[in-house]
Formats: structure tokens, sequence, C-alpha cells
């Protein structure tokens, strides 16, 4: 069959293809190509800067237009290439060498990929790709899915909750609090990844400048493999192998699961709440939410986002563990895993999207919240025992652990009348009527 949306084998290349074609532009075979070229025009184009041989700006322009200029058809024309060759760096060298013919620009080409080995440009076509995405697609995202959470936390600043742990009824909070957790999470996590380098491996076939240097041994080739590298926005790598060594790609790796977590963290939390019905959803007129039960509203956001993260940090969790271990000074191992690269982004990217549908989705039920916490008139048995403690009342805790653990009959009344039963002056005792539920929700 054809490939289409509903042939594809992937749900990334297939149902969920329009969420993420853009990725497209840095994960696909023709974004590989494409990067390939473009660090082999760079790199000819820093040599006759460093006055290795010369060209005229329109030389230049010239060169760069391929680049910039770069079609779905100049990437199967270098397939067509490395249909004879048998090696896909050398396709996309060949293919310069003719285009330059083509353009009357030949008299250099033979410095096309000079002194390199085919990992010094995947090494440095992969991150730039990389830093691009991280740059205009991943970091957008999750930035404003933080907004989002942000937006909400602060209008649902004041809404008294009842908190769960262990499942259980707990000291009340604020729901705008529990959502300003995970905007806090999400900015730490963020702002880690930031810090992450990205680099790069410039360094000839053993990671030693062999080549170059056997040709020009007085230049300076460490300090022109950084200028390059720094030129193109990264850091080049100073010992490697044929390969970069992959750490501060574990790094991102790492980094983007620990995200992911707190995603799911929230998923199952905004499931929890959308079953205690603390939020209701906005209903659609035409769509179905099950194919037997007519009344069902279910919270598909929050699930489909919760199954997609994890299908992305299996992957990163390989990427991760295989990526920074190779036989030697190298295997091929590397090269596939790379070529999945862009599936954990895409499945990343689902997840964000379903998270925000989700979100825009709730309607707040405060008055289910509230009847949650007028029917747990027990969890301001803390808020007492702490004031006699204050108060230096004798045994305040086994006294109110023997009123309220347990016993699900606690209500306001009986309260009341246990405070009524105190041995404390009346104004402590006014204090302690004033606790509810609904205000004891701390700072």
């Amino acid at each position: 069959m054809e490939l289409n949306n509903l042939t594809a084998i992937s749900p990334v290349d297939g149902r969920y293809r329009k969420q993420v074609a853009q990725l497209d532009e840095y994960f696909s075979e023709y974004a590989l190509i494409k990067y390939r070229v473009l660090i082999e025009i760079r790199y000819f184009i820093f040599l006759s800067e460093k006055k290795f041989f010369k060209l005229d700006a329109k030389t230049k322009q010239k060169l760069n237009a391929i680049a910039e200029n770069f079609s779905l058809g100049d990437a199967e024309q270098i397939k067509q290439i490395e249909a004879v060759t048998n090696h896909d760096v050398k396709a996309v060298e060949y293919f310069l060498k003719q285009e330059m013919e083509k353009t009357g620009i030949a008299a250099e080409k033979e410095w096309v990929h000079f002194g390199l080995t085919s990992q010094d440009i995947n090494n440095t076509a992969i991150p730039l790709s990389w830093k691009n995405c991280l740059e205009q697609e991943y970091l957008p995202a999750v930035i404003n899915l933080q907004k989002k959470i942000n937006t909400l936390a602060e209008s649902w600043k004041n809404i008294p909750m009842l908190a769960h742990t262990h499942g259980q009824p707990a000291s009340p909070t604020k729901l705008g609090k529990e959502f300003m957790v995970f905007v806090e999470r999400l900015q730490n996590q963020v702002q880690l990844l930031s810090e992450i380098p990205v680099a790069a491996k410039f360094g000839g076939a053993t990671g030693n400048f062999n080549a170059h240097k056997i040709a020009f041994p007085k230049t300076d080739w460490l300090k022109f493999g950084n200028e390059f590298i720094e030129s193109l926005g990264m850091q080049r790598l100073q010992h490697t192998t044929q390969i970069e060594h992959y750490d501060y790609f574990a790094a991102y790796f790492d980094g983007i699961k620990r995200i992911n977590n707190i995603l799911i963290d929230l998923c199952r939390d905004m499931w929890m709440y959308i079953s205690m019905e603390y939020f209701k959803q906005k209903v659609k007129k035409n769509e179905v939410g099950s194919s037997a039960m007519p009344h069902k509203v279910n919270p598909i956001d929050f699930e489909n986002a919760e199954g997609n993260l994890g299908m992305a940090n299996a992957i990163f969790e390989h990427f991760a563990a295989k990526l920074p271990v190779s036989r030697l000074q190298r295997d091929l191992t590397d090269s596939t895993v790379l070529r999945n690269l862009g599936v954990p982004v895409a499945h990343t990217l689902i997840s964000i999207r379903s998270i925000e549908k989700g979100l825009d989705k709730l309607l707040l039920n405060e008055q289910k919240l509230n009847d949650d916490l007028e029917d747990n008139w027990a969890v301001v048995a803390e808020a007492i025992q702490t004031i006699l403690r204050r108060e230096n009342y004798p045994n305040p805790y086994e006294a109110l652990k023997a009123l309220t653990r347990g016993n699900a009959a606690i209500n306001k009344t009986s309260i009341h009348k246990f405070i009524d039963g105190l041995k404390i002056n009346a104004s402590i005792k006014k204090e302690l009527k004033k606790i509810t539920p609904q205000n004891y929700t701390g700072i």
C-alpha cells in the first residue's frame, strides 16, 4: 500500500501526523540530509575565511543558496547517489561537488569535506538540529503549558480544597496552590535543561585532526575546530573518539524524562480530580464518550497524554543508556538509534497538546469541593490540637485522636461539643470554634 496517514505503521506518522508534522524539519531523513549539506557548506566557507583558499562574495552567496534552497528533490538526488556509493555522507559530498560544477564554482571543490570523517558531519548536524528543535518547538511548548497551568492556579488561588495524603482526607489546601506545585516543578526542570550545553564532535577520523595536521602542521587545528563549532552556536568536545560521547545528549534525555514524569503526575492528579467530581468537563454536542454508555464524558485527553509520555520516556531511557556506550573508538549502534530521535520528541509534544486540550475542558465544581470539606470536619483536629499544645493543655494530640480516628460521624456539631468540654478559657474556645475545613488552609 502507498504510505499515508492511514497506512503508516507508527501513529506518529499516522493518527497524530497533523500534530507533529513540523518535526519533519528537524528529524526526518530529509532533515538529516539538509543539515549535513548545511554543515559541509559552512565548513567549506569557513576554510576559505581562514585563508586556505579564496572565495569571493558572489561564490559564497551561491554556496549559501544551495543550503537555503535545499529541496526534497535535492534530497532525493542525494539518495540516488547513495544507492551507488552505499554511503550517506559521501553522497552529500558528491552532490555538493556536482552542484558546484553546475554553478561554475568547481575550482576549489576538493576542499569539500577536507580532512573530515562522516561523524564530523553527523555529530555536528544532529546536535544542531536538536538545538533548533529545542529552541523552536520543545521549550516553547513546555513553557506555554507551564503558563497555562499558572493562569489556572491564579484563578483558583482562593478555592479551598480537601487534600488527600495516602488517599485519605488530610489538612485542607487551596486548589490554586496545588497547581502552583506543578508550575514550580516545571520551572525548575526547564531551567536545568536549558543549562545543558549543546555539543558537537569535530576532529577527524578518530578525534585527533590527524589528516588536518599532516596536511598543515603549523595550523592550530584545535582553535580552528573550536571556532567553527562556536560559529554554529555550539561548543566542541575536546577529547573524543570517532564519534561524540553523547553524555550531554543523555543529560537532555534524562531532563526531558523528568519533565515528562511531572506531566504524568499532573495527568494522574487531574484524572483523580475529575473522578472525584472536583471538575466537570465541557461537552461537545456531537462527541461520544462511550460506544455503549451514552452518559460518559471520559478524561481521555489526560489518559492520552499519560500514555504518550510513557512511550516517550521508554525511548528516552534507551537513548540515555545506549548512546554513551560504544565499543573502542566507535561502533555503528549509535547511528540507527539517532535516526529515531524525533520519535520520543513527537510523543512528548502530542502529550503536551493533549494536556492543554484537557485543561481547556475543565469546569470547576465548587459545590463538590465544599461538600467534601464539609463532610470531613475531622481534618481540623490537627489545628485544634496544635493550639492546645500552644496553651500547654495536657495530651491534646491523644485527646483528638480518641475523638476522630476512625470515626466517620465527626461533624461541626461533634467538634464544637468536644471544644465545649475542654477545660480552657472562653476566648480559646471561641478561637477554636472559628476553625472550619474551609478556612484551615494555611498560607
